[in-house]
């Protein structure tokens, strides 16, 4: 059993009254489905030209990309190569789910994973850059995509 202690607040008054109203105003003019589909793009746009910068025309995984995997990223457990094909086809498929709201969850919780290894193993001094991201993205996992989506036309939560 827990206990919690309530302390009844006095009525606003003067400057309360004002940030109260302030506060209201806020967040009817801030919804869910908003938020929802500013985040969706913010996380899309950012995953989808990192993910143009690994392709040669419209999906021909460029030789930069391979050595940069090899080269640079040096990721654990898999071959540069595998990795760099499986980040060029998770970078253009999650984001674009991500635009039309479709298994928004699923999808940003897949970016958030890929926003881990990177952090963990490619760049771990950009965690201010990466936290900005995951806050986005834990919005999304956590609320889902909103109104404005696939998601609620199909009827997944």
């Amino acid at each position: 059993m827990t206990t919690s202690t309530h302390f009844p607040s006095a009525p606003a008054k003067g400057p309360r009254l004002l940030v109260a109203r302030l506060a209201d105003t806020a967040a009817w003019l801030t919804p869910h489905s908003l938020l929802a589909l500013v985040n969706r793009v913010a996380i899309a746009g950012i995953f989808w030209m990192s993910a143009r910068t690994k392709v040669e025309g419209w999906f021909t995984i460029s030789d930069s990309a391979y050595a940069l995997f090899r080269d640079e990223y040096k990721l654990p457990l898999l071959p540069p190569e595998l990795a760099a094909q499986m980040a060029a086809v998770a970078e253009h498929l999650f984001p674009v789910l991500l635009v039309l709201g479709l298994f928004t969850r699923l999808s940003a919780l897949a970016l958030l994973g890929m926003t881990l290894t990177i952090q963990l193993f490619v760049y771990p001094d950009a965690w201010p850059t990466h936290l900005s991201w995951a806050g986005l993205m834990l919005y999304l996992v956590g609320r889902g995509a909103g109104s404005v989506s696939m998601d609620r036309v199909l009827g997944i939560r």
